[in-house]
């Protein structure tokens, strides 16, 4: 079903390339009419849209045919491939939607898949645990998004994205209105797409099966976020403190996960801390106000991070359902397909020409160079953690002795691996969709997104600047592979498996910044003491003895009552005459 909504979608963008047409609104009843509120129920389809609709159903369908062999086993499989189809539905509408409140309903129908997907094997406290989680911070976010929402019709007095981009271009930059709203966005932007200070959701959300870590923690829920902000780019540039506040969110994302990524040994857990940080690299972008790019890099993104995800999920799979990176090794000879495979991916990630990620991550150092020396500098950075951390992976799990006793690995039969090879030839071939000038290419992939996405105008770089920009960059990669290579493979070190070894640096690295520690002591402990209080003390104490204690008065009433209807017409007939009487005596009285 989703290859077939993909082979739908591939229709639809070619009938629209060929009417010449930039866009398409089909509506399909009005949804809302309050006074003066009209909503329609109705589909916008552009360029932008049709980009996110192909990524959803050709990445997805690759998963779901992937999950036909990863998942064989489960019990609950039929389950799990009518929550991934039900996320699938949900992410189509989100980036289908003609208007907010449309958009809205998708985005919270990922945010409910996310959460089943999540606590799938929910047998485990832990992984419900994770799938909470992922809800909670989540509907934070959401709250700043609703907010928006309601701001966007209080100032414009519609929700539909040609009406308030139309009456939002007259207005005039830096306007209180469209800060708020781009801020309130935002909010919404940064629980979805996993930034900071909301993002510890996603590296637990890991609990869930690996398909699911493929489909909506690599290649589409998490990108929401980035294609909001980028479906709303005539706002964010008339909000520059905004843009400012992205900017510095997304570098400090994008460093401190490449950083946490650096320390971390489950397989999983370095590809959760490696798609922070890439969607930190999105999130410069955009700040940027190069939203074209940003789209560019979810694109990219998509290809080589559903692949190495898959690879993983392969990978454990042949492994028996080990994560540990420090117990594999020596898995290049045995699992040939998934290591080339994989091998592509890394290539990607690290920004190896002529791999997809080279052109994308290339963009946004050149956009970043241009705007900030500063920026760059911590865009480079990061790029340089992402190469070192990527190929540790990489080195520790396919090259050396294998390290498990017991275990037999082996090739993951071909409806696993088929999938792993049609990503690797996106992940090497998908940077092409958008070949910049330096390289005789005309960037056809911006200038299809320019009808859509209103990226910001510079100034360029000149052939020169740009060509230093270029291997610079490849330059100082090419040493972290070496050095990676020589203390991974030539020196064969393995990580420490304890936290004593450790310096003060590295357990900090290791903990994760104690984010989570942060978190729990300054929101949950709190929260979860204030709700055992009431719970205990009030609930308990008052409001339940007080709502039982006026139930059985009621009771007791009615009981007494009950004793006066024995059914004796005499008994009747004096009642009702002393009645009339009690009432006579009353009104000659008052």
């Amino acid at each position: 079903m989703v290859l077939l909504s993909f082979v739908f979608t591939a229709v639809l963008f070619f009938s629209l390339r060929s009417s010449g047409s930039v866009s398409a609104t089909v509506t399909l009843f009005n949804w809302i009419s309050i006074g003066g509120m009209n909503i329609p129920f109705a589909f916008l389809i552009d360029h932008l849209s049709l980009t996110m609709m192909l990524i959803i159903t050709g990445v997805g369908a690759l998963i779901h045919i992937y999950s036909i062999g990863y998942m064989h086993d489960d019990e609950r499989v039929n389950s799990f491939f009518a929550q991934m189809n039900l996320f699938t539905f949900s992410m189509l509408l989100l980036v289908m939607g003609a208007n907010y409140l449309v958009l809205f309903i998708g985005w919270e129908g990922v945010g409910l898949c996310s959460y089943l997907l999540i606590g799938f094997w929910f047998k485990n406290p832990a992984f419900n645990y994770a799938a909470r989680k992922a809800f909670v911070m989540n509907r934070i976010g959401d709250l700043g998004f609703i907010l928006g929402i309601i701001l966007i019709f209080f100032t414009f007095k519609t929700v539909t994205f040609s009406e308030v981009f139309t009456q939002a271009s007259t207005l005039s930059s830096g306007t209180t209105a469209i800060t708020l709203i781009t801020l309130f966005l935002l909010i919404g932007a940064l629980g979805k797409s996993a930034q900071i200070p909301l993002f510890t959701w996603l590296p637990d959300a890991m609990a869930g099966p690996t398909p699911v870590s493929a489909l909506i923690h690599a290649a589409t829920m998490v990108t929401a976020g980035i294609y909001m902000i980028a479906r709303s780019s005539i706002l964010y540039n008339l909000a520059p403190i905004t843009l400012n506040i992205i900017i510095i969110i997304g570098s400090a994302t994008a460093i401190m996960a490449a950083i946490t990524g650096l320390k971390q040994n489950d397989i999983k857990k370095v590809l959760a801390y490696s798609t922070v940080s890439q969607l930190g690299y999105m999130f410069i972008a955009l700040g940027l106000g190069a939203y074209s790019t940003a789209v560019f890099h979810l694109t990219t993104h998509a290809f080589f991070k559903a692949l190495l995800f898959l690879g993983a999920g392969s990978v454990i799979h042949a492994m028996s359902g080990e994560q540990d990176i420090r117990k594999m090794g020596g898995l290049r000879k045995k699992m040939p397909l998934t290591y080339f495979t994989f091998l592509a991916a890394t290539l990607a990630i690290s920004g190896i020409p002529p791999f997809s990620g080279f052109f994308s991550k290339d963009l946004i150092l050149n956009q970043a160079f241009e705007h900030s020396i500063l920026i760059y500098i911590l865009a480079l950075a990061g790029a340089l953690l992402t190469c070192f951390y990527m190929f540790r992976l990489l080195y520790l799990v396919f090259f050396g002795d294998q390290r498990l006793d017991g275990a037999h690995p082996h090739e993951s039969p071909g409806v696993m691996t088929i999938p792993l090879m049609i990503l690797a030839v996106l992940s090497v071939f998908g940077g092409f969709l958008n070949i910049p000038s330096l390289f005789g290419g005309n960037s056809n992939f911006s200038t299809f997104l320019q009808t859509a996405v209103f990226s910001k105008t510079t100034e360029g770089l000149s052939m020169t600047t740009e060509i230093v920009l270029t291997l610079v960059p490849l330059s100082l990669i090419s040493l972290v592979i070496l050095f990676a290579y020589r203390t991974f493979v030539k020196k064969a070190v393995i990580p420490a498996s304890d936290e004593a070894s450790m310096s003060w640096i590295g357990k900090i690295i290791f903990n994760k910044f104690y984010f989570d520690e942060i978190y729990i002591f300054a929101f949950e402990k709190p929260f979860g003491f204030l709700s055992g209080f009431l719970f205990h003390k009030v609930e308990n104490t008052v409001l339940d003895p007080a709502v039982d204690g006026i139930g059985k008065a009621t009771s007791r009433l009615g009981s007494l009552i009950r004793k006066l209807q024995q059914g004796n017409m005499s008994f009747y007939l004096f009642a009702m005459v002393a009645g009339i009487l009690l009432f006579i005596v009353f009104i000659l009285i008052v």
